[in-house]
């Protein structure tokens, strides 16, 4: 807000002030620099995904540290365009995907580095603490800190179906009964179904461009098993329900909520490997309260808070010593996807290079076009 209007301005050019003036002067601006930092240092601005930030969290936060919490709902693509409109302004936090942190930093930088001794590290689950290490530290500083997780793999009706892989919902058996989404994770699956791993070709634009490629023609003759390509949860969730689909492509969450409503549907963990997003904590460069993003930090990371989220979330967060304090059937169904073996065959995201996306567009746009 600025300190003087156009008719402050004017006044002045035509009265010289006096020593008494300029005193009153410096109390104004003083009293409204105080006041400005006062109102910053009573509020934290979040930008973050739909439901990361529960209300009844929020509220607790307040009554523990009176600071009040500002949400901004978004994605990963509306946190980049934001904070790259501002040079980092506007936000305390964000919380994008933990693989969309550092190649957008390295191009535009948008966020500052962590101060460790500012976080309680111990709240943490060093599993998450080190996948977030390898993927969202630059020149040797840590842009990310690891918040909630999930996994992608396929979810099938095992009274009509069986399904071991991904490659499995183009079998013709399946046909016009099977779903997944017409974005980059279903590129992701099917190369790692076809045994290469595209993350370690990220480096390789020619050989990455090659099997991407190869992914879009499987996935351009599997079209006629695929009753829809969702565009969002319910509509995948409802087309399950529904008997239209036997086996689709969904989110580890979205499997564990239709085995609740009915057994015979499962969340399997694919063979090759679950998809893993981890989305982050991460701190806008021109951020004007860094005292409260780190609070907020700490306190979502306590057990107890965490546990919260996650029974509100349905995901799991990066935090120690929650499953105790879930609900023990979401405990059960999550033991049962992921015990050790199929835990530690994630595969996560890794730091994507910036423009990648652009090449995957046009594969995508090819497989919408095929016949």
């Amino acid at each position: 807000m600025p300190l003087r209007t156009d008719g402050m301005r004017a006044r002045l050019r035509a009265h010289r002030p006096g020593m008494r003036s300029l005193l009153a002067a410096g109390v104004m601006l003083a009293s409204v620099l105080a006041c400005t930092t006062s109102a910053d240092d009573s509020k934290l601005r979040l930008i973050t995904w739909a439901d990361y930030a529960p209300a009844d969290v929020i509220a607790l936060f307040k009554q523990e540290t009176g600071i009040q919490v500002q949400v901004t709902l978004s994605n990963n693509e509306e946190m980049i365009s934001k904070l790259r409109a501002t040079g980092g302004a506007g936000y305390d936090l964000a919380q994008p995907s933990q693989d969309r942190i550092t190649g957008v930093q390295r191009e535009f930088g948008i966020y500052r580095p962590f101060d460790l001794s500012q976080v309680k590290v111990e709240q943490f689950r060093p599993d998450m603490l080190e996948i977030i290490r390898r993927n969202a530290t630059l020149d040797g500083k840590l842009y990310g800190l690891p918040y909630l997780w999930g996994a992608e793999g396929l979810v099938v009706n095992t009274k009509h179906a069986h399904v071991s892989d991904y490659g499995d919902l183009c079998r013709p058996d399946l046909k016009d009964k099977t779903s997944m989404r017409l974005r980059r994770p279903t590129l992701m699956a099917f190369a790692f179904a076809s045994g290469q791993d595209p993350f370690a070709l990220y480096d390789n634009p020619a050989a990455y461009a090659a099997l991407m490629e190869k992914v879009g023609r499987t996935l351009s003759a599997c079209k006629a098993n695929v009753r829809f390509f969702f565009d969002n949860r319910d509509q995948l969730l409802n087309g399950m329900r529904s008997g239209e689909l036997v086996a689709a492509m969904m989110w580890d969450t979205g499997g564990w909520e239709l085995n609740r409503e009915n057994p015979d549907i499962q969340f399997i963990v694919p063979r090759s490997g679950a998809l893993g997003f981890l989305d982050s904590f991460a701190l806008p460069a021109k951020g004007r309260n860094a005292a409260a993003a780190y609070a907020w930090i700490n306190f979502t990371m306590r057990p107890d808070i965490a546990a919260r989220i996650t029974r509100s979330v349905g995901n799991w967060t990066a935090a120690r010593g929650t499953e105790a304090l879930v609900d023990p059937r979401m405990r059960a169904q999550y033991n049962a996807s992921f015990p050790e073996g199929a835990f530690k065959n994630i595969k996560w995201y890794p730091a994507i290079p910036w423009g990648l996306e652009e090449l995957e567009g046009r594969i995508l746009d090819r497989i919408k076009a095929a016949n």
